[in-house]
């Protein structure tokens, strides 16, 4: 039975049942991919949406686990993936004229923050 080895330059976070469509979070997500850390957490807390405050609470825990589990350089940390997917969708209705009703969907994502070490390229001495 062979061992499956685990990447452990990689550290991941979740964030489950957040209260935002999808297309919101992906237009600030594709802003943030393959970014160092620390300049994505400054750029996010300028952002005026909403829903940059949950971005960065999962970015700053995916950072937590990255130095308290796997020991990882807080520093040189890059978010490597950036992703959000659908979750659960709330229906409700609200009463219209002549009896009817209006059906309205709230719609929850779930985020996920991929943060990696960045590898450090070989410098190579200049001069000769």
């Amino acid at each position: 039975m062979a061992k499956i080895k685990k990447d452990l330059s990689t550290v991941k976070a979740v964030f489950n049942n957040l209260k935002s469509g999808t297309r919101k979070i992906n237009e600030i997500l594709q802003s943030i991919r393959g970014r160092k850390v620390d300049l994505v957490l400054r750029d996010l807390q300028f952002n005026n949406k909403r829903v940059s405050k949950e971005i960065i609470k999962t970015i700053k825990s995916a950072v937590a686990n990255a130095e308290n589990n796997n020991q990882l350089d807080i520093d040189t940390l890059i978010i490597k993936e950036a992703y959000v997917g659908k979750g659960i969708t709330l229906k409700r209705f609200r009463p219209r004229a002549k009896g009817r009703a209006a059906s309205i969907k709230k719609h929850f994502s779930n985020l996920t923050i991929v943060v990696s070490e960045k590898k450090e390229a070989a410098q190579v001495p200049q001069g000769a």
